[in-house]
């Protein structure tokens, strides 16, 4: 079973915030995909299971962005 989490993520403005903040999200336990999209500030994420808030926050943090929240 997959699930599907939409993140708001802000200070994304170019492709290479997309990578960044994908990569990542990739790294955490159970994600099998991100797509990142710039423009909009929405990050999807395709995960085995529910992800834990915390190291979703981290992961952001980490790559320069700041976590508003699930759309």
């Amino acid at each position: 079973m997959s699930i599907t989490t939409v993140l708001t993520v802000d200070g994304m403005s170019c492709g290479h915030c997309e990578k960044t903040v994908s990569a990542g999200l990739a790294a955490l336990p159970g994600v099998t995909e991100v797509v990142a999209d710039a423009p909009s500030g929405r990050v999807t994420v395709a995960s085995a299971g529910p992800l834990d808030e915390a190291a979703v926050r981290g992961a952001v943090d980490e790559a320069g962005f700041t976590l508003v929240g699930r759309a």
